[in-house]
């Protein structure tokens, strides 16, 4: 490299202390700086010169460049500025994060859907209910043959048993018209003979699993239509469709109240093995609902009724309608099934609506009949 290319000649006294070694007047020149500040500055890493393909032109472009900067950043110390704004050396503390917003609670329905049909069964009961009574003992008898093939097929599908399904169907509607026109002792002879056929339908088939199924044909019987019969009983007396009108509002109100009030204020679990939805306080919530809702009912509805027995008949339903839904639940558990059905949108099935309906209807008649008698 050609010392002009710096661009002044060496002067005296610039240069520190060399060795001189043989045959050299001079030796390499040091460091420019003074001795003073070496211990200032970090040793500078030896880095071997390549020489650049384009003769002193490209050599000197290289010096060019390594005067005006350091060839690798920490070459050079960084000295702070006297005007600089001082540093804050500690650590930054993280950001705070935004919280994040409460999840709503979801009914886990659609409960648009769900209003909707709720009140067209409610128009098509109702209207069945008091223009003509035996349309509504049909109305009773298509909901329990419906019941009765929804529970069968999830029975069939989820645990193979084969539960008789026409026998059950025949004797279920035969059941509701005889308890409406016999009472309990029609009910109680159709109850017999619908098990019976049951048990000889079951035997045109392989005896494997015969105990199994017919055991299962006479639950459903039972479960369902049986059941089912003590409303077609209620429809039977002088105020029949204001008895059987209760009876469903009760229910409903319950329900609602449950529903309403656990959803709402919900924190202490009833039943979490059976049924993790259900609260203390929504229990809290249907018998209060409901007694509330019976005391007025059997003040302006029901012929001798009074406000006292409203209340008792209230609490008895949210007991038996709570008892009814959570028994269903223990089915759908064991069959491994979230309904059982989807025929009615939003509610599931026919089954679905019926669990807390069924265990209620025979409460219902009986302290009916208690109270004011079964004329």
């Amino acid at each position: 490299m050609n010392d002009s290319s710096w661009g002044a000649p060496p002067q005296a006294g610039y240069w520190g202390p060399t060795e001189q070694g043989p045959g050299q007047g001079v030796g390499p020149a040091g460091p420019a700086y003074d001795a003073h500040d070496a211990q200032q500055t970090r040793p500078m890493p030896i880095v071997p010169e390549v020489p650049a393909p384009g003769g002193d032109q490209d050599d000197d472009r290289g010096v060019a460049a390594r005067r005006r900067g350091p060839l690798f950043r920490d070459e050079t110390p960084q000295v702070p500025s006297p005007w600089a704004a001082p540093q804050n050396t500690e650590p930054m503390p993280d950001a705070p994060q935004p919280a994040a917003a409460p999840q709503k609670k979801s009914a886990g329905r659609d409960l648009g859907a769900a209003i909707g049909v709720g009140v067209g069964l409610g128009v098509v009961i109702v209207a069945s209910l008091f223009i003509v009574k035996a349309v509504f003992v049909g109305v009773i008898a298509v909901a329990v043959v419906v019941g009765l093939w929804e529970l069968t097929k999830r029975l069939e599908e989820r645990k193979g048993i084969k539960a008789p399904l026409v026998p059950l169907a025949v004797g279920g509607a035969a059941m509701v018209v005889a308890g409406y026109v016999r009472g309990a002792e029609g009910a109680w002879v159709a109850m017999a003979l619908t098990s019976l056929a049951a048990l000889v339908w079951r035997m045109t088939e392989p005896p494997d699993g015969y105990l199994r199924d017919v055991t299962a044909g006479v639950f459903a019987a039972f479960y369902v239509p049986f059941l089912a019969t003590f409303v077609a009983m209620m429809l039977t007396a002088g105020d029949g469709p204001q008895r059987v009108l209760t009876f469903l509002l009760l229910t409903v109100v319950s329900d609602t109240g449950a529903y309403a009030i656990g959803w709402r204020f919900g924190r202490h679990k009833l039943a979490p093995r059976i049924s993790p939805g259900k609260t203390r306080e929504g229990l809290i919530g249907a018998v209060t609902f409901a007694m509330g809702a019976g005391a007025l009912c059997m003040q302006f509805l029901i012929d001798g009724g009074s406000w006292w027995q409203g209340l008792l008949l209230g609490l008895a339903v949210a007991a038996s309608a709570t008892l009814g839904d959570l028994g269903e639940s223990m089915i759908k558990r064991d069959l491994g099934i979230k309904d059982m059905g989807t025929l009615l949108p939003g509610h599931g099935g026919i089954m679905d609506r019926l669990d807390s309906l069924l265990p209620t209807a025979p409460v219902v008649w009986l302290l009916m009949v208690i109270f004011v008698g079964s004329a």
